[in-house]
């Protein structure tokens, strides 16, 4: 198997890309800040058509895993996924693209799998705009719907970390549903080398609001939960989506990989 990790320099595309070199696969990962260390890497811009194609083209890869983004930046987030896209099908390689439970509006019931986006932030209206043009170029692409990504070195945790020390504050009224990376590496892996299509949920089992992971990483770590601050979205002025809870039954049936909640992964 031969794999392109596009933003293999990002937290979930290294652990892509290690995991998949792991299982004797010939990975190569793109970066285009940062460092992909112990790969074969190749500096690219996704927002470059024609760059995109070429280093397709050379490569030849049975399979593209797609995950880069800049939370600020369309162009990254959307336009780039379309040209991933329409690169991976040009050489009829299978395409697993990463999304994000931010293009959904929030609601208190459970997002499935088929939901359609309501995105209600900038950030969210790429995601969807992004799975909008994948699904058109390659409806054979498997299009996972992820939510926070926690793990070793993950900003999610250090955000807990920098709250805890009253450099950051943690909302109470946004819930999520944190998956591990390595777990979420895994599962993106095997629909490497599957034949699923279309969107799927991959995320843990727990919902949890910001507030309470950072008193999950506290005890975890032995740190002074006394000192976490905290506020609402509300408050602060923040539009983001509140309540985001994604139901992933199909992807616990579908998969191997056994997608562990937060609690579990931080118990002491």
């Amino acid at each position: 198997m031969r794999v392109l990790v596009v933003g293999a320099s990002g937290f979930l595309g290294s652990v892509v890309a290690r995991r998949a070199a792991s299982l004797g696969w010939s990975v190569v990962g793109t970066y285009y800040s940062g460092v992909v260390p112990e790969l074969d890497a190749r500096r690219l811009d996704v927002t470059d058509r024609a760059a995109v194609g070429a280093l397709v083209a050379e490569v030849r890869p049975d399979a593209v895993v797609s995950t880069p983004y800049r939370y600020d930046d369309w162009t990254v987030t959307a336009d780039g996924a379309a040209h991933v896209a329409v690169a991976a099908a040009e050489v009829g390689a299978r395409l697993v693209h990463l999304s994000s439970d931010a293009l959904h509006g929030g609601r208190p019931t459970p997002y499935l799998d088929d939901d359609v986006p309501t995105p209600v932030y900038a950030y969210g209206a790429a995601k969807a705009a992004a799975e909008t043009a994948v699904r058109a170029i390659d409806p054979g692409a498997a299009v996972v719907r992820t939510s926070l990504i926690v793990g070793e070195g993950s900003k999610q945790i250090q955000l807990c970390r920098d709250a805890l020390a009253g450099r950051a504050a943690l909302f109470t009224d946004e819930l999520r549903c944190p998956v591990d990376v390595t777990d979420l590496a895994d599962a993106v892996l095997e629909l490497v080398e599957g034949t699923y299509a279309g969107l799927l949920n991959v995320a843990g089992p727990d919902a949890v609001s910001r507030a309470e992971l950072g008193l999950l990483v506290a005890e975890r770590f032995g740190l002074d939960a006394a000192g976490l601050k905290t506020s609402t979205a509300v408050d602060v002025g923040v539009v983001r989506p509140a309540e985001v809870r994604l139901d992933s039954t199909r992807a616990a049936s579908l998969l191997r990989t056994r997608l562990r909640g937060v609690r579990e992964l931080l118990a002491v």
